[in-house]
């Protein structure tokens, strides 16, 4: 193993854990932040360089992790960016030919401090009981600092609640995302062969789509050009006016961390532009549309993360089964009232997962539909996406069956 040295993970209810250090620096380490589980088997590194865990410790509940190593492909962002993280064992080896490093070393050289050997099946229960909480991790010696002292701290943690983290980690100025999926692109489907061109346009022009990045994950964007769109992001501070000199086919809203109810500066740009080109979110995205309509959201009480999570299409009849992270939730009674439908529903505990707006062509989804990791039941969203930026109309059932109806039949 690359190291014995001794660490500790410090909750808020005053529990204390005690394990191996990995990770963190060549001294002594600390990370703190919101303590959260994520229940998919494997992908440790596309959900450590999800920007949507900014803020927070990740707890693994897979038994192992590292086992395949690091892949330099497989990244969603430019770093580790999680608090800390946690798991049950560290592979003693990297056995994966595409690996470069291992996930020691990886995290190591990132400063993420992370800590093996507890017992995650308690530390999960424990989260799933009181819910998501605030925590230290520490490789500092007990004589420097007592248990009771890392509890402290862990108190002393700013709430997830009222956190505007998308603005921490949007970038800070515009740009052009061009790579599409390559050798994981998904062979039939509507619109991943086919490159439909927008409507009024010469033959073989490409759709335009602006991007508010709130700390998008890059397989979004992948999948976006994959079927014929031109990305242009855009940072959280874009302006009304900025998007629409830009002249785009559609807009999109990304992903993202914190709470959406803080995000003011998308909101106030979406209450404004929303609708009037086909708009689709994505998770923190589908927050912020919901809240730019009028509606209202709530934090879960241990949030959706994982690459399992059912979901119902509520059009289509059909269920998903989806990756999702996320630690808040639109009201649904609020939507309705706001002039949305929900068109999803989480069937693990009834929650919202995704709506339409019933005049404008607005749809998002609370959970990930490009995966990375996970299962690829949801990818038939961009075709649907590229469909209404075809028609210009609002979803309907029907664009969502023939779209969940060409990717099954793949």
């Amino acid at each position: 193993m690359p190291t014995t040295k001794l660490a500790r993970l410090a909750l808020e209810d005053g529990t204390v854990f005690h394990g191996r250090a990995f990770g963190g620096s060549l001294k002594d380490f600390e990370g703190a932040g919101e303590v959260v589980f994520n229940t998919a088997m494997c992908g440790y590194q596309e959900a450590l360089t999800d920007l949507s865990y900014t803020g927070q410790i990740l707890t693994m509940t897979a038994t192992e992790m590292g086992n395949y190593g690091v892949a330099p492909e497989d990244i969603e962002s430019a770093s580790p960016c999680v608090a800390g993280f946690v798991v049950r064992e560290l592979s003693a080896i990297v056995s994966n030919q595409r690996a470069t490093r291992s996930l020691s070393d990886w995290l190591a050289d990132a400063g993420i401090p992370a800590i093996e050997g507890i017992d995650t099946r308690a530390l999960v229960r424990r989260l799933r009981i009181g819910g998501a909480m605030r925590g230290v991790i520490s490789s500092v010696p007990l004589a420097d600092a007592s248990d009771l002292e890392l509890v402290a701290r862990a108190r002393a943690i700013p709430s997830m609640a009222g956190a505007n983290l998308a603005a921490k980690v949007s970038p800070r100025c515009g740009g052009r995302y061009e790579e599409a999926l390559g050798e994981w692109a998904p062979r039939g489907g509507l619109f991943v062969e086919t490159k439909p061109t927008p409507a009024g346009r010469a033959a073989g022009s490409r759709f335009q789509v602006v991007a508010i990045d709130c700390g998008a994950k890059r397989n979004i964007y992948r999948h976006l050009v994959e079927r014929n769109c031109d990305v242009h992001f855009l940072p959280h501070t874009a302006t009304a006016a900025e998007i629409r000199a830009m002249k785009p086919d559609g807009l999109f809203i990304s992903n993202g961390p914190g709470d959406p109810a803080v995000v003011k500066s998308v909101i106030d740009t979406l209450r404004e532009v929303a609708g009037e080109v086909p708009t689709f979110g994505i998770c923190l995205g589908h927050q912020l549309l919901a809240l730019a309509l009028g509606a209202t959201t709530w934090k879960l009480k241990f949030g959706h993360r994982g690459a399992n999570q059912p979901v119902r299409n509520l059009l289509t009849g059909r269920v998903e089964i989806t990756s999702q992270n996320h630690g808040f939730c639109v009201d649904e009674t609020s939507l309705r009232a706001a002039g949305g439908e929900p068109t999803h529903i989480h069937l693990n505990d009834g929650t919202l997962a995704g709506f339409r707006h019933i005049a404008k062509p607005i749809f998002s989804v609370q959970y990930h539909p490009e995966a990375s990791p996970g299962p690829h039941d949801s990818a038939y969203l961009f075709d649907v996406f590229v469909e209404m930026m075809t028609t210009r109309r609002p979803v309907g059932a029907s664009e969502m069956e023939r779209a969940q109806a060409a990717l099954a039949a793949v």
